[in-house]
């Protein structure tokens, strides 16, 4: 089991987490991966910004912040149930310690006056340990046994500081010497999410969706029966709740429509968190925390689903890049190559991509915090065909927003296409770029970003992704 930000977000979340652990380690062994309570790790990399600044009252202050608001969770836990006395000093014991750790991380970068990307990692695990620690001692004091596990001794990465990949076999091995014991005298080890070590101990952090990732690899090295995923919302939903009025939560989904949603900008597990478990055929279940009476979705490998298209979803933090040879003299496929080769080093993802066969122009759609990297990658790349003009120069849209239609169930399905565009055409809503997918899971749309909402509810409401779902509920 992994808990979100939000699950751990106060005492009262933790108390919610234990239950469900309790009653679930009283039917098969558990493990648990963690988050940091809700908005630490933003306090976290903010305070070493200002550690690396200078600014000592800020860094101080966000300090206590942080001591602050695990110690007032502290007092919260332990005094609601009687004889927790000594797990109380416990837990303060362990909190005063990693908020004194992560300090002495901070005094070195304000010395430096710099971040090391490794002592940034080791900080940042902080917020997770935290949790872990808090957690860990609660399930004891309330009748679980349970030990927190500092991620960095069972899951090992490469030196990728920031975003590391993890090293399938050694992290296996650890895991059978660390948690397998545990597991087997019926100890809930509560393992910290997003943090990994290299094979020689040096601290890092696996990136976005890290805590996701933690579980993933996790439950594939322990061959698990499954992994649930606590969240705050249902589930995996056919479209945005704020965008459309009415979305269904969706009982089943393949691990390829969840990375094609996750990819395309939904709140569901990112595509690299289902790569280990989809190899295992590990189900997945995203669940709700606050709302435990909800069924959730289920993430497997394939299933008899109905044909058609499953979820709408979108993006609108995202711009649109043209490039366009200005002669013929320049192959319009090797600037494509030399274009995407730049953006791969750079670590730039390309979301959409659009040619052009006549003119050999092309776009390609990123997100928008890429945007400075991409274009310095290819203006590195591209330098002497920018500057003698056989390349025009690279043109950039913010103004617009990405639509993706998903669905295994969409291959081969006649006159869907044309129903989705004409759905978006009935809008009044220009369409400026298309691509689809060899696999025909995915049709990604690139509209002007102020029809990008009206686009949704368009398309959600075509392809009647609402009313099929709530009514076999009310059935």
């Amino acid at each position: 089991m992994k808990f979100g930000g939000t699950s751990m977000g106060s005492a009262e979340r933790m108390q919610v987490a234990a239950r469900i652990i309790a009653e679930q380690s009283r039917v098969r062994p558990v493990l648990v991966v963690v988050s940091a309570m809700s908005k630490v790790t933003d306090l976290l990399l903010d305070t070493l910004h200002r550690a690396e600044l200078g600014d000592r009252t800020a860094v101080d202050a966000s300090i206590q912040s942080l001591l602050e608001k695990h110690l007032q969770a502290c007092t919260q836990l332990f005094t609601v149930a009687s004889g927790t006395g000594s797990f109380q000093e416990e837990a303060w014991s362990k909190v005063e310690a990693l908020v004194a750790e992560f300090k002495r991380i901070t005094n070195g970068i304000f010395m430096l006056g710099e971040r090391p990307p490794r002592s940034v990692d080791e900080a940042l695990s902080v917020g997770e340990r935290l949790s872990a620690a808090l957690l860990a001692t609660l399930l004891n004091a309330t009748g679980t046994k349970a030990e927190g596990v500092n991620a960095a001794e069972v899951i090992v990465t490469d030196a990728v500081f920031g975003n590391a990949s993890p090293q399938a076999e050694p992290t296996r091995q650890r895991c059978r010497e660390r948690l397998t014991p545990l597991l087997t005298k019926g100890i809930v080890p509560v393992v910290t999410g997003f943090n990994g070590a290299t094979s020689d101990g040096r601290p890092t952090t696996l990136g976005r969706g890290g805590s996701d990732f933690s579980a993933s690899i996790l439950a594939a090295a322990l061959d698990a029966a499954e992994l649930w995923i606590w969240t705050d919302v249902d589930g995996i939903m056919t479209a945005d709740p704020r965008l459309v009025s009415d979305v269904a939560v969706l009982d089943q989904v393949t691990y390829a429509e969840a990375a094609e949603l996750a990819y395309n900008g939904a709140k569901v597990l990112h595509p690299r968190t289902l790569a280990p478990l989809a190899e295992k055929h590990i189900p997945v279940w995203s669940k709700n925390s606050f709302a435990l009476d909800k069924p959730g979705t289920r993430i497997v490998s394939s299933f008899d689903e109905p044909r058609g298209v499953r979820a709408v979803t979108s993006m609108s933090d995202v711009v649109l890049v043209s490039m366009e040879p200005a002669s013929a003299v320049l192959s319009g496929t090797r600037v494509m190559a030399r274009s995407l080769d730049a953006l791969a080093l750079a670590n730039v993802e390309v979301l959409v991509f659009s040619s052009s066969s006549y003119r050999q122009s092309f776009c390609f759609l990123i997100r928008k915090h890429d945007l400075n990297s991409a274009l310095g990658a290819l203006g590195s790349n591209l330098s002497i065909e920018l500057a003698h003009g056989y390349l025009k120069p690279i043109e950039v849209d913010e103004n617009v927003g990405l639509l993706a239609v998903v669905g295994e169930g969409m291959r081969g399905l006649p006159g869907l296409a044309g129903r989705v565009f004409t759905a978006i055409s009935r809008e009044r809503i220009n369409i400026i770029a298309i691509a689809q997918g060899s696999s025909e899971i995915t049709i990604g749309i690139v509209v002007r970003l102020d029809g990008l909402e009206r686009a949704v509810r368009a398309v959600h409401a075509e392809c009647h992704l609402g009313q099929p779902h709530l009514a076999a509920q009310l059935q």
